[in-house]
């Protein structure tokens, strides 16, 4: 964590990818260091977070949209039911369910199903980054809060 705390933006970006890909990841613990700590622009942190988180879970959209239910598996270590739970949703609400891919684990699953089941990318790209971008608002907002 120190070594992405160390690079800054860089390492935000890092580290919000990997959290919004499938490692389990806390981008959290490097936000809140580089804006309680340091005088690092608070609106570039929210921006590179945001972009980074939101790549990391495009990268699960085009998981789910190679369409192999074996890599999904393989990689995801989800369930094959649940993943069949969650197709009726998807399937009835489309992309709009991809703005909640902001909820940690759910997320994940969320993107992969929204490409899995094609929804449409561009809807999904925009309500997934409309999303993360909220998400990342309210943690700054409310270390803000609480600390100044």
């Amino acid at each position: 964590m120190e070594t992405l705390i160390g690079l800054g933006y860089l390492g935000l970006f890092i580290a919000s990818f990997l959290a919004g890909s499938f490692v389990p990841f806390s981008s959290e613990v490097v936000l809140a260091a580089l804006v309680l700590k340091t005088d690092m622009n608070v609106w570039w942190l929210l921006a590179v977070a945001t972009a980074g988180n939101w790549l990391g879970e495009l990268t699960c959209y085009w998981i789910g949209h190679l369409g192999k239910m074996e890599w999904i598996e393989r990689w995801t270590k989800v369930n094959p039911d649940k993943l069949h739970h969650w197709e009726d949703r998807i399937k009835r609400y489309g992309a709009w369910l991809a703005f909640f891919s902001f909820v940690p684990f759910l997320g994940n699953v969320i993107a992969v199903g929204c490409g899995y089941f094609r929804c449409s990318f561009s809807l999904s790209a925009l309500l997934m980054l409309i999303g993360k971008f909220l998400r990342y608002w309210v943690i700054i907002y409310g270390m803000i809060g609480l600390f100044f």
